[in-house]
């Protein structure tokens, strides 16, 4: 494996372990072998190995997601969906930090975006849905995401995925 991608490795390693406040370029060089030094090699600075380390995470979604969105099954790409938010928080969280990512390279929002135009494609609807009902649908679905991917939900005693299966009820 070469030190850039054994720098991806890691990174990925101890951000899902960790917590991205947690990981820094010396920890993850620290980690991987290398110099406190060699990331700058690879990554001109610190936001551009977090998009490469949330490509790999996107792409991981991305094998969950695209293959219920070409079937037509909006709710199997919502479960998988949440359940990439549920099993991996840290990299959810990741891959949602636009804020962040942006500017960073890697051309993020290229699967996203692909995504938000699959959804709207869906014929899973019983009519085609504008472009604000397709945001509605997607901010819904993301939003039980991220509060799932942080537990909140928890102390409701709801399960997530019961709640998905009500919002996509009301949304198809």
């Amino acid at each position: 494996m070469s030190p850039r991608d054994r720098l991806v490795t890691i990174g990925t390693e101890l951000l899902e372990e960790r917590g991205l406040s947690a990981i820094s370029l010396r920890a993850i060089a620290s980690a991987a072998g290398l110099s406190h030094g060699a990331p700058r090699r690879y990554f001109p600075t610190y936001q551009a190995l977090l998009a490469a380390i949330a490509r790999g995470g996107l792409e991981d979604l991305d094998e969950q997601i695209a293959p219920a969105l070409a079937a037509d099954d909006l709710h199997a790409a919502a479960r998988a969906y949440l359940d990439f938010a549920r099993q991996r928080p840290e990299m959810f969280d990741l891959i949602t930090r636009h804020d962040l990512l942006e500017g960073a390279g890697g051309h993020l929002r290229e699967i996203t975006g692909r995504w938000f135009a699959d959804l709207g494609a869906t014929r899973a609807t019983r009519r085609s849905p504008s472009p604000e009902e397709v945001l509605a649908l997607w901010s819904g679905v993301h939003g039980l995401a991220a509060l799932t991917s942080r537990r909140a939900t928890e102390p409701t005693g709801i399960d997530p995925t019961a709640a998905l299966d009500v919002l996509l009820r009301r949304a198809t």
